[in-house]
């Protein structure tokens, strides 16, 4: 086989040091590219001596993380641009949206956000560069330290930022860096890492990060990685089968840290039909919030429900499959097709008036469909099942552990319903419209991510 052909090349780094593909690699699982063969000697940091960024100063690391956003908004060396030209031959994403979610990358990388995660997520500055005394009641005293950690990543691909999102944390917590990269997503974390390099390329923080593919499951891999030996933490993102696999290789010394599979919803309370203008508001609003990432991410609103009569419910389903077809920030104005299962379910209830209707077409420009209650199936190309509910109230029934983000409009009901919300599961309530604004140093699936990358030592 030819390096010439149209395989997208997959570049691995390993300990800091790009590493290409060549004549004798394999060709990953989905057929389209090629990786370089994995050396699992060059993947693991042994315990024999402190990770390399133990101890940089935060305040360098920061430093260095911002001139690589700065190296990402200007495209320094066409890397942005040449990763995503190989990510358009492997993924159903839009152009126009990965184009977009690609501009946006250096974003993470802003250095007052930075320093705000640290504070808020760790707690200080002082605490990951070193040991903070305390005093206990009784007059003794001591000191505590967040220790850094060695971490395997094993990522999402649902989104250009989960890649940039990892390589932050790794960095402000000074951890050893093992990246799994995603089938969906082989571009955007090596892609970082060659502006890392560039920038610095013997840094300790530069040799803190590896990333390479291998396909999940590999146990051939997995039996010789996924170990306490070696590492101390797995950071799994995904569905379940993802997060079972990873956890298989639990032990003692070897944590699972899950960013859970979620689903997000809905709850738009009867304030919406006030006026055409309230309602134009409320509806854009469930739309922005329904597309994040053309539906492809957990915060995007699969089950909306409506306070209000079936009439009222069925004029907001038809301006909404309307507005579900127009480009924003976070989606495109046509995403993926509604995928064939998906298609079935919708087929076997359209001819079931009154109880289900049904607007919009099968081609990535949107679908709605009303029912009574939450349909059985998972909506998903630009697909939103919309609920009529007499009260918001009556809608926490479908609140649980699995329910990422709530979106509620108006704003001024949200003080009335969080606690309802929380208590029912669910990790964040937000105002309808902001599902898709995630900012960082808060929690994430109900818990502080920095907080738990390291290790809590203490010094008694």
């Amino acid at each position: 086989m030819s390096l010439t052909d149209s395989r997208a090349q997959v570049l691995h780094v390993v300990r800091g040091v790009l590493v290409r593909p060549s004549e004798t690699d394999f060709a990953s699982s989905k057929g389209n590219v090629i990786s370089p063969a994995l050396d699992l000697d060059a993947l693991v940091w042994t315990r024999s001596e402190p990770v390399p960024a133990a101890d940089t100063p935060i305040a360098e690391i920061i430093e260095l993380l911002a001139a690589v956003g700065d190296r990402l908004r200007r495209d320094e060396g066409g890397y942005r641009e040449s990763a995503l030209r190989s990510f358009q031959k492997t993924t159903t994403t839009s152009t126009e949206l990965l184009g977009r979610a690609y501009e946006g990358l250096w974003r993470n990388f802003d250095p007052d956000q930075l320093r705000f995660q640290v504070e808020t997520e760790l707690g200080g500055a002082d605490l990951i560069d070193g040991w903070r005394g305390y005093e206990k009641p009784d007059g003794s005293v001591g000191s505590v330290r967040a220790a850094p950690s060695r971490l395997v990543h094993i990522m999402a691909g649902n989104g250009p930022g989960v890649a940039a999102m990892t390589v932050v944390r790794g960095a402000l917590t000074k951890s050893a860096n093992l990246l799994k990269l995603p089938s969906n997503d082989l571009f955007t974390a090596p892609m970082i890492l060659r502006h890392l390099i560039d920038e610095a390329p013997d840094h300790a923080v530069t040799r803190s990060f590896s990333s390479v593919y291998w396909q999940g499951g590999d146990e051939s891999v997995e039996n010789v990685l996924l170990n306490s030996l070696w590492f101390d933490k797995i950071i799994a993102w995904g569905g379940e089968t993802a997060i079972r696999s990873a956890a298989r290789w639990l032990g003692p010394g070897l944590e699972l840290i899950s960013f859970d599979p979620k689903n997000s919803i809905s709850l738009i309370g009867i304030e919406a039909f006030q006026s055409d203008a309230t309602l134009r508001e409320a509806v854009s609003a469930a739309a922005t919030d329904a597309t994040v990432h053309d539906q492809d991410a957990c915060t995007a609103s699969r089950f909306q429900f409506v306070e209000g009569d079936v009439g009222m419910v069925d004029r907001f389903c038809e301006l909404l499959v309307t507005e579900l077809n127009v480009s924003r920030e976070k989606s495109s104005s046509s995403g993926p097709a509604v995928p064939e299962d998906v298609r079935e379910e919708i087929e076997a209830v359209r001819g079931l008036e009154p109880e289900y209707r049904v607007w919009g077409r099968f081609d990535g420009t949107g679908m709605v469909v009303r029912s009574d209650e939450p349909v059985g199936f998972y909506p998903s190309g630009k697909v939103v099942n919309v609920v009529p509910v007499d009260s918001l109230a009556l809608a926490l029934r479908h609140v649980s552990v699995a329910t990422g983000t709530v979106g509620v409009y108006p704003s001024s009901r949200r003080s009335a319903l969080r606690d309802l919300i929380v208590s029912a599961g669910a990790q964040r309530v937000a105002t309808l419209g902001d599902a898709g604004q995630m900012a960082s140093g808060l929690p994430h699936d109900g818990f502080f991510p920095l907080a738990r990358f390291v290790r809590w030592v203490r010094d008694d």
